[in-house]
């Protein structure tokens, strides 16, 4: 048996253990120029991953960098340069070796608006290879009108009020109503001016269960506050609006419509679809019916509602969004497009000559996604008159400076006496903009006079791009929106 093996073994073709040894070395030298290949395909790829981040930390860089800039040249917009864009600026690693750049596109803000878009675009270069990744960025300062109604007095929402927006007072608030978002208060605590009895909540209600009072845990009650309440936050300045107001006359009188005083009751200001308004001069006031008097002796109390007007003549809006009148003034209209402040202040700013702005009828905006925008500042007060429409509608951001935004009292039949009937009681008025009020705001009061309902309804649209030259809450710019738009290698 031993024999025949040998046999067959040394019959066995000998070239044939070449072609094996050939065959499984080619297979084994294959393999191992595979992997050599794939370990380099893996550092490749690592190396452009490294890359790749580097670029997209590179157009980060140049966005920290251009708010530092902002920081410091709050309305230089051609990164110092005083030329137009792009702006290219080289990048060094911590041995002084240039690795790349990042390239800035700077889109300034419209008219009167502080929104800043930039468009970074960070790039590195290494040998033969070079990666980018393209970033864009808004900034903006936050202005006054990130709140549905903000105030600098207690204040208090009764029944029947609801509020789509944040609410926020520098003192204590009372809401009975139905608040859609956050209320808040910069103090912790306060008493109440509505009734006697000890501090409550800086944030309370006496809607049913009335709330406890400090120092027991705040409950939470969705059925009033349906995003919850916070206090004490941070005050809003509103003193620092007179420095505003004063900027925005000087460029009113250089790009804008300015008048001075009337010479009689005030202005009144119809806002028109076309980029045009009719400017009246105001020469009577509806006088009051016969016991219709200022009972709760309010300061400035009257009609506020035109009896009789002269025509100025008809304006095209201005080239910045700026009417400012050194008068009383009475607006109301319809905008299309279109981007206004108004304003009704006298300077020097004296207590007793402090000018009012007057809504007695609807005042309309045509776009609700931010192309329209009216902004309303008076440095006294913003009233509602007597003569007012029955279902109001005001379509702006409203800003008090010194005073309150809100309709005076007037009074109900009694007596045999009509008094102030039937203008006494009106059925609705809806904001959609803004309220702020330096002091106390309302529309209705407890005896069930004035507006039954009352809706505000915040425009988010006004936070980053309020009307031209609002009054800001911040120097400093905040980011708004961030998202990548595209890189390659």
């Amino acid at each position: 048996m031993e024999l025949i093996k040998k046999n067959q073994i040394s019959k066995f073709p000998q070239g044939h253990v070449l072609i094996l040894v050939l065959v499984f070395s080619s297979m084994a030298g294959f393999i191992l120029i595979s992997l050599a290949n794939l370990a380099l395909l893996n550092i490749k790829a690592g190396q452009q991953t490294i890359k790749r981040e580097q670029a997209f930390h590179l157009a980060e860089a140049g966005v920290e960098y251009y708010r530092w800039h902002l920081a410091h040249a709050p309305h230089d917009y051609q990164d110092g340069t005083g030329n137009p864009g792009p702006y290219i600026h080289d990048f060094f690693d911590k041995n002084g070796n240039k690795i790349g750049i990042f390239t800035l596109e700077i889109n300034p803000p419209p008219i009167g608006s502080t929104l800043v878009t930039i468009t970074s675009t960070g790039k590195i270069i290494s040998g033969l290879g070079i990666s980018q990744r393209k970033i864009t960025t808004s900034l903006a300062k936050p202005s006054i009108v990130r709140f549905a109604v903000v105030a600098n007095d207690n204040i208090r929402f009764g029944e029947g009020t609801q509020i789509f927006g944040p609410i926020h007072s520098n003192n204590g608030i009372r809401f009975d109503g139905l608040a859609h978002n956050i209320v808040s208060s910069s103090v912790a605590s306060y008493d109440d001016p509505d009734h006697s009895g000890d501090n409550e909540f800086g944030v309370h209600t006496h809607v049913f269960p009335i709330d406890p009072l400090p120092p027991s845990p705040v409950p939470n009650r969705p059925d009033v506050f349906i995003s919850g309440r916070q206090f004490p936050v941070p005050a809003v300045d509103f003193y620092g609006i007179t420095a505003d107001l004063s900027q925005i006359k000087t460029k009113a009188q250089a790009d804008g419509f300015y008048r001075p005083s009337s010479g009689a009751l005030g202005y009144h200001i119809v806002l028109k679809t076309n980029d045009t308004f009719d400017l009246y001069r105001v020469t009577n006031f509806i006088n009051p019916p016969s016991g219709c008097d200022n009972i709760q002796n309010q300061n400035g109390w009257g009609t506020w509602s035109i009896n009789n007007q002269h025509l100025i003549g008809n304006f095209r809006f201005p080239n910045n969004g700026l009417i400012f009148l050194e008068d009383d003034i009475f607006v109301n209209g319809q905008i299309n497009n279109a981007r206004l402040t108004i304003v009704a202040a006298f300077f020097p700013d004296n207590p007793p000559l402090r000018k009012n702005i007057i809504i007695n009828n609807d005042l309309f905006y045509t776009n609700y996604d931010g192309r329209d925008a009216l902004g309303l500042i008076s440095q006294g007060n913003i009233h509602i008159g007597l003569v007012s429409d029955n279902d109001l509608r005001i379509d702006a951001a409203l800003i008090a400076q010194n005073g309150r935004v809100g309709r005076f009292y007037y009074r109900p039949p009694s007596g045999g006496l009509n008094r102030c009937s039937p203008y006494h009681n009106r059925q609705a008025v809806t904001l959609w903009g803004m309220i702020a009020t330096n002091k106390r705001y309302g529309f209705a009061y407890t005896d069930g006079t004035g507006y039954q309902n009352r809706f505000i309804n915040y425009d988010a649209n006004l936070l980053y791009s309020p009307p031209p030259y609002f009054p800001t809450t911040s120097d400093q710019y905040t980011q708004v929106s961030w998202e990548e738009v595209s890189w390659e290698e």
